[in-house]
């Protein structure tokens, strides 16, 4: 099961780095391209729809992969999602009118101020995101990170945790890698083709982002490129952080493959 929300969106195959067509035909995979960049799909969707399929799967199987990059989508299936106050219009419009008037920044900035603790963890690229968190805040008075970490969910089924890590000097070799790999695969040409779509949540992302803005006149290709390096390595630095704010994670050098395998064997023996 898929939990990188991106990989969810048909059109966005290249930005995502989905798996190659023969890493999907060797195992049965869920979710990816299961969605249009048109569709609505929020993470209480995605938790219960994931645990939909995974009693469908357990009736067969004992063991059961769920893996991705988006911490709230796995934290969701694993654990349940946090329960946060209803939002009123008038702070939506609150939230809407700031971010028309100040854009990004404005998110960035009014979440430093009301919840500096989550800004450290989040993606500030995400504008869904920052405005999700500010609306929590302004709803209730309270840090939209004070609502999260609550009591878990009661699951069927017990999750083994295991983080793939590098040494940061590596990672982010490998980030400039893959994002030089993409632009020469055509995620120029897949972003020109989503330009109608650059407004919808699901393209709110890195490396779609900045070429909007390259095709906006806002900078050149050289820059962009870079720029999607950036926001990638600062994602990947927050995506450690907030791991490393929950202990059960065990990490391995992803290289490691017999030593994650017997981790796992030693686990599910347990």
């Amino acid at each position: 099961l898929s939990a990188d929300s991106r990989q969810f969106y048909r059109e966005m195959s290249i930005g995502t780095a989905k798996p190659e067509p023969e890493e999907l035909a060797a195992a049965q995979h869920h979710f990816i391209d299961s969605l249009s960049v048109s569709d609505d799909f929020s993470v209480g969707d995605f938790e219960r729809e994931a645990l939909i399929l995974l009693d469908d799967i357990f009736k067969n199987r004992e063991i059961a992969i769920l893996v991705g990059g988006s911490g709230l989508f796995l934290r969701a299936v694993c654990e349940g999602l946090d329960t946060f106050p209803e939002i009123s219009k008038e702070t939506k419009h609150r939230v809407e009118a700031g971010e028309q008037s100040g854009g990004l920044a404005w998110l960035q900035n009014e979440l430093a101020l009301l919840d500096p603790e989550y800004l450290k963890v989040v993606d500030r690229q995400n504008p869904a995101r920052l405005r999700r968190a500010l609306e929590v805040c302004y709803e209730s008075g309270a840090p939209y990170s004070g609502f999260l970490g609550g009591d878990k969910a009661r699951r069927n089924f017990r999750c083994i945790y295991i983080l793939l890590d590098l040494p940061r000097a590596e990672l982010y070799d490998r980030i400039g890698q893959r994002v030089d790999h993409m632009m020469s695969a055509g995620l120029e040409e897949e972003a020109r083709a989503l330009i109608p779509f650059r407004h919808r949540p699901a393209l709110q992302t890195v490396g779609y982002e900045e070429l909007f803005d390259y095709f906006d006149g806002k900078t050149d290709r050289n820059t962009a490129i870079e720029k999607i390096k950036q926001h990638a390595r600062n994602y990947a630095k927050r995506q450690a952080t907030w791991f490393g704010k929950y202990g059960h994670w065990t990490p391995f050098n992803p290289d490691d493959r017999e030593q994650i395998v017997a981790f796992i064997e030693r686990k599910t023996k347990a």
